[in-house]
């Protein structure tokens, strides 16, 4: 025998809180290794430019064109 469950839909989860740095205008704040990766580079993409970004062997950060 099976039981009814409740015909209605859950309600569609509300999008999370800014964070208060992000709702008063301030910058963000990201760790390097979270943007970087395990590769230690990211290519950002600024008005149709690529620029890479990574950690050079003494361990700082180095923009390229």
């Amino acid at each position: 025998m099976m039981l009814a469950g409740p015909t209605s839909t859950p309600p569609s989860p509300q999008p999370a809180p800014l964070a208060p740095s992000l709702a008063a205008g301030q910058p963000r704040h990201i760790d390097s290794a979270t943007l970087l990766g395990p590769r230690g580079e990211v290519f950002i993409v600024h008005h149709q430019q690529v620029y890479r970004l990574r950690v050079t062997a003494q361990g700082k950060l180095i923009l390229t064109k």
